[in-house]
């Protein structure tokens, strides 16, 4: 068994902590046993689970994994402290807000023969998987991702880092991007930002992401892919499925850390993890230099 804990109780900490105790049957996740949570709060046991520091977290030799669900801004400094103590990292998305930190911690964990793990449920979403099947084999000609929501706090990091589970359908549906131009329209007093990006594909072909946050605003993704033989404006339904999206990455999470995931498969999700963020910078950059 691996000993766990949880570092952030927001709403996927608190699931986290939930998947833990009751993981899916005869599953990877049942490898996991939760030792304990930690919170800047001082908060009473959650579902049975005792807060510890992070000290304790870090020095305690029953303690192998740790789930990293805090901030953003504060992913990078909890997976350098507990690779550092020799623990391996599930982190939610994005590890860092910056490409060459993420490079970085990654080489750390190789180094320490640690499994560092990014978490992207989006990509386990009944949408996604249904939206993956119905272009398989299709030749994109021109695309574009609008998603909106609701305004984010600042910790959150640049909207390219913010939104990177949207550049990951992107990158994973296309391959690898390149960054022709992107803007950053924002009205701090309304909380109101708008990120567009315009990409080409390896086919040189272009591609669309916006990112629209604003008070108020409905959480939801338009699309429209044109393709050789078809074009599709509506994210198809799905079939829904009985495990959760955080459980099927819990379990993805386990079979890494048994070894039962191919090398190439683990040396490609570091590739696409690796040239989003590179992404994100590039659309970091693109922005500031066009507001300067």
């Amino acid at each position: 068994m691996l000993g766990s804990v949880v570092v952030g109780v927001g709403i996927a900490g608190s699931v986290r902590i939930r998947d833990l105790l009751a993981p899916l049957s005869s599953s990877a996740a049942e490898k996991f046993t939760v030792k304990g949570f930690v919170s800047r709060r001082t908060l009473p046991e959650q579902h049975g689970v005792k807060q510890i520091s992070v000290d304790e977290a870090l020095n305690r030799n029953d303690i192998q994994v740790a789930f990293v669900c805090t901030e953003n801004s504060s992913h990078e400094e909890h997976i350098r402290q507990f690779l550092n103590a020799g623990k391996h990292v599930c982190v939610e998305y994005p590890m860092a807000l910056s490409y060459s930190s993420a490079a970085d911690l990654w080489d750390l964990a190789q180094q320490k023969g640690l499994v560092l793990h990014e978490e992207h449920i989006e990509l386990f979403t009944p949408d996604y998987k249904q939206l993956k099947k119905d272009i398989a084999g299709k030749q994109l000609e021109e695309g574009s991702l609008h998603f909106t929501g609701g305004s984010l706090k600042p910790d959150f990091g640049f909207p390219s880092f913010s939104g990177i589970a949207r550049l990951t359908w992107l990158v994973d549906l296309f391959g690898k991007l390149t960054v022709k131009e992107a803007t950053l329209a924002e009205d701090e007093e309304k909380k109101y930002m708008k990120l567009t990006a315009h990409f080409l594909t390896k086919d040189q072909k272009p591609l669309t992401w916006i990112e629209e946050r604003g008070v108020g605003m409905g959480r939801a993704k338009h699309i429209h892919l044109r393709f050789d033989s078809c074009t599709l404006t509506e994210l198809p339904a799905g079939q829904r499925e009985p495990v959760g999206l955080f459980m099927q990455d819990l379990v993805l999470f386990g079979r890494k850390l048994q070894g039962e995931v191919p090398t190439e498969e683990l040396q490609a999700e570091r590739s696409r993890i690796l040239h989003c963020l590179q992404l994100a910078d590039n659309i970091q950059q693109f922005c500031q230099s066009a507001a300067a």
